[in-house]
C-alpha cells in the first residue's frame, strides 16, 4: 500500500484513540509508526542490486518479530527529542504501545495487497498476501481520510461552513483526477461513479450542519466512527475475494486443470474488479472480471515454453532462485533474438495495461550460443525502467 495511506491510517487511529488524553505527539506516533516500515527503500535506493526490491523491501521493518525493537527505539528517540524541545511527552511505555500499533496497521495493510509482505522475518521469508486490497485504493484511502476531515470541517463553528465548502470542491476535483488517472492506466470507470462520490461527500461535509449535530461528535469521535468504516470495508473486500475465488475455483473445477497454485487478486477501481489467476504445471491461466457480471470468466492460458538447456541453466542461478521465491505465478518463455538465447521469468501477479511493455517484474537471462551469460536483470519497462540492468555480464552458465 502507498505510504500517504499508511500515514493516514495511522493518523486515524492517533486521533481516534491516543490524542484526547495524550496529546498532538500521540498522533505524530501513530502516523510516523504508521510510515516507518518504508523506510527500507533507502536500502533499494543505496544498493546498486537491481534485485534490491526482492531483497530488502518488506523485510524486517515490516515484520511482527522487528515491531518491539522499532516501536521502543522510535519511542525513546521521541521522547529525546522531544525534552530537549521542552515538549510534553507521554510516557516511554506509552509511546512505544502507540508506535506498535502504527507499525502493526502498516504490517497488516501490506499483508492485505497482491505484493504482500514478510510479516515473520526472520523467522520465516515467506510473504503473507491475502489478496484484500489493491496496492492503491482510492475508496479504501477516502474512508479513513474523509472522517479527519469532518472533525477539522466541525471544530470550529465560524469557519466550518467556509472549510466544508473548499473540502467538498477540492476532493471532487481529486474525484475527477481519480477517473483521469484510472482511464489513463487502464482500468476506467463510469464518470456517474465521480458524481455520486461528490454527493456522498457533499451530504458528510454539509449535512452534519443540520441542527448543530456535527458539533456535538468530538474529534476523537469522527474517527472512531472512520476506523469502524474501515473495518467494515475491509470485511467487504474479504466477502468479495471470497466470491472472487470461488469463481475461479469453478473454472479450475469444470475444466480439470491441475492446480499448482491459484488466486483473486484485487484490480482497480473497485472491490468488485477482480483478477482470477491459476498456476498449472505448465502454464497460467488469466481472467479479468467484475463481480457484477454473473457470467463465467474468459480465461486465457499462456503456456511455458519447453525445457531446454537453457531454461535449466536459468533456474539455477541465484538471482533467479530468488526471484523464483518471490514470484507466485511465473510463466517461463525462452526464445531467440539473433544469435542469443533469451529466457524470460514473468510474474503475472500484476497487470500491465500497456500490451507493448512486458508485465511488472519480469527478469531475463541472456545467453550466448556457448552458455555464457550475456545479460541479466530486470526486462526494458517490465519495471519501469528504460533498459536492462546488468547483474553479472560473461558469467559462465553453470551446468545443470
Amino acid at each position: 500500500m502507498d505510504p500517504i495511506t499508511h500515514g493516514i491510517a495511522g493518523a486515524l487511529l492517533g486521533k481516534g484513540y491516543f490524542a484526547e488524553r495524550k496529546g498532538r505527539v500521540a498522533i505524530f506516533a501513530a502516523a510516523l509508526g504508521a510510515v516507518f516500515p518504508d523506510v527500507d527503500i533507502v536500502a533499494e535506493i543505496v544498493s546498486r542490486d537491481p534485485l534490491s526490491i526482492v531483497k530488502y523491501h518488506r523485510g524486517i521493518t515490516h515484520s511482527f518479530v522487528g515491531l518491539p525493537f522499532f516501536a521502543a527505539l522510535l519511542a525513546w528517540l521521541t521522547r529525546w527529542i522531544a525534552r530537549r524541545r521542552g515538549i510534553e511527552t507521554p510516557s516511554w511505555a506509552t509511546l512505544t504501545l502507540i508506535y506498535g500499533i502504527g507499525i502493526a496497521s502498516h504490517i497488516l495493510l501490506d499483508g492485505m495487497t497482491s505484493f504482500g509482505t514478510r510479516m515473520w522475518t526472520p523467522i520465516s521469508q515467506q510473504r503473507v498476501a491475502w489478496d484484500l486490497l489493491f496496492i492503491i485504493d482510492f475508496s479504501f484511502t477516502a474512508i479513513i481520510l474523509l472522517p479527519q476531515i469532518a472533525a477539522w470541517i466541525y471544530r470550529d463553528r465560524a469557519k466550518s461552513r467556509v472549510r466544508a465548502i473548499w473540502m467538498w470542491v477540492f476532493f471532487t476535483l481529486a474525484a475527477v483526477a481519480a477517473w483521469m488517472a484510472a482511464a489513463e492506466a487502464g482500468f476506467p470507470f463510469h464518470l456517474w461513479i465521480v458524481a455520486l462520490a461528490s454527493g456522498i461527500i457533499a451530504a458528510l461535509f454539509f449535512l452534519p450542519a443540520v441542527d448543530d449535530w456535527g458539533f456535538r461528535f468530538t474529534r476523537a469521535a469522527w474517527c472512531q466512527a472512520g476506523t469502524l468504516a474501515m473495518v467494515a470495508y475491509l470485511f467487504l473486500c474479504s466477502f468479495a475475494h471470497h466470491t472472487a475465488l470461488q469463481r475461479v475455483k469453478s473454472f479450475a473445477s469444470a475444466n480439470n486443470i491441475s492446480i499448482d497454485r491459484m488466486g483473486a487478486l484485487p484490480l482497480p477501481p473497485s472491490f468488485l474488479d477482480w483478477g482470477g489467476i491459476i498456476r498449472s504445471i505448465d502454464g497460467v491461466y488469466q481472467a479479468r472480471f467484475d463481480l457484477r457480471n454473473p457470467a463465467p470468466p474468459e480465461f486465457r492460458f499462456t503456456a511455458d515454453s519447453p525445457p531446454d538447456e537453457f531454461v535449466a541453466r536459468a533456474l539455477l542461478l541465484p538471482e533467479v532462485r530468488l526471484f523464483w521465491q518471490f514470484s507466485r505465478f511465473p510463466v517461463i518463455h525462452a526464445s531467440m533474438e539473433g544469435e542469443y538465447h533469451v529466457v524470460d521469468f514473468g510474474e503475472n501477479r500484476f497487470v500491465n495495461t500497456r500490451k507493448k511493455s512486458p508485465q511488472p517484474f519480469t527478469y531475463r537471462v541472456v545467453f550466448d550460443k556457448a552458455g555464457n551469460i550475456i545479460e541479466e536483470g530486470w526486462q526494458s519497462d517490465g519495471m519501469l525502467l528504460r533498459r536492462m540492468q546488468k547483474l553479472s555480464p560473461q558469467r559462465t552458465g553453470e551446468t545443470p
